[in-house]
């Protein structure tokens, strides 16, 4: 058991390191060298563990992935009051501009995979099921609310492309953390605006 717990230990520290790594060196600059050192283990664990650099690499990219997921599934857990449907909307917002969300070693990760899955098949392929994961959150909440199937599909993708595109620019401003207040805001605004035309039809 306790080789099993150190195991999961080390292999986080492995991504804590691969995401350190990228935001020091970049993609193309992050190696199983500058990870190794980072996270101050040998080479041949990463290979132990991993296979290789592009093993990391994509443990990496699902361990976001898992994050965004379970900050989710904790906000509905915890909450202290019923969550509508319209609530859930608005914690899917707090979750993709969470403080981990919004950290500089995390914002320059999504930044470099993204432009990475550009030419990788497997990021590629991560990459749209992040985005499949987002639209379906949306839509099962706003359906609750929109009658019309095809307005709530509407509102699902219009949602998911503000918190993808304000995210995106919240991040490469040079004020960010301000910036995220406000996108998170617009985000929110919007989404209280879709469902007062919703609750009408």
């Amino acid at each position: 058991m306790a080789r099993v717990g150190t195991e999961k230990l080390r292999k986080k520290e492995l991504i804590d390191a691969t995401i350190k790594s990228i935001e020091n060196h970049g993609f193309q600059g992050t190696t199983i060298l500058t990870i190794s050192r980072q996270a101050n283990m040998s080479a041949g664990i990463i290979s132990h563990y991993f296979g290789s650099k592009q093993g990391l690499i994509l443990a990496t990219i699902r361990h976001l992935l898992e994050e965004l997921r379970q900050g989710l599934l904790q906000q509905i857990s915890s909450s202290e009051q019923p969550v509508t449907p319209e609530l859930r909307l608005q914690m899917i917002v707090d979750t993709n501009f969470a403080c981990f969300q919004q950290s500089t070693s995390v914002t320059r990760t999504w930044l470099c995979f993204w432009a990475q899955a550009l030419h990788d098949p497997e990021l590629a392929r991560l990459q749209a099921v992040n985005s499949k994961r987002l639209l379906q959150n949306l839509l099962y909440s706003y359906r609750q609310i929109i009658p019309n199937k095809e307005k709530a599909f509407l509102a699902a993708n219009m949602t998911a492309a503000m918190i993808d595109g304000l995210w995106l620019r919240s991040s490469l401003s040079s004020t960010s953390q301000d910036e995220f207040k406000k996108a998170e805001q617009l985000c929110k605004q919007f989404i209280t605006s879709q469902c007062q035309l919703g609750n009408k039809l």
